[in-house]
């Protein structure tokens, strides 16, 4: 997953046409370090369809707080820009959960005209 460490990374990675979900997580969140050990395959799955980024919290906070980025992890997809459509709860997150999200998140991409 490539990490932004920018605001005008995340604007730049959030910008195509194509569906980007960026993943907001921190160091110390351990709910965030479950998800790591599976993220790799479920990414190689979604290849062509999604791009991954993922944001530490703690390093774009101003960023975070426009989003409106409060629990973590949270996923955000995006396509031209656009918020499409976010994953967030208190619970920790399944592989199954998140699939279903990234499922969606294509689903609400395609429903959609191309340019927005």
């Amino acid at each position: 997953m490539n990490k932004l460490t920018t605001d005008a990374a995340f604007r730049e990675a959030v910008q195509g046409d194509g569906v980007t979900v960026v993943v907001f997580k921190t160091t110390w969140c351990p709910d965030c370090h479950y998800i790591d050990p599976f993220m790799p395959d479920v990414e190689q799955q979604y290849s062509g369809k999604i791009s991954f980024h993922e944001i530490d919290r703690d390093e774009l906070p101003d960023l975070c707080s426009e989003l409106n980025i409060l629990g973590i992890p949270s996923f955000i997809a995006f396509r031209n820009g656009k918020e499409l459509i976010r994953y967030v709860n208190k619970l920790r997150k399944t592989r199954e959960e998140i699939e279903q999200f990234l499922d969606r998140a294509v689903q609400v991409a395609d429903a959609l005209p191309q340019d927005e």
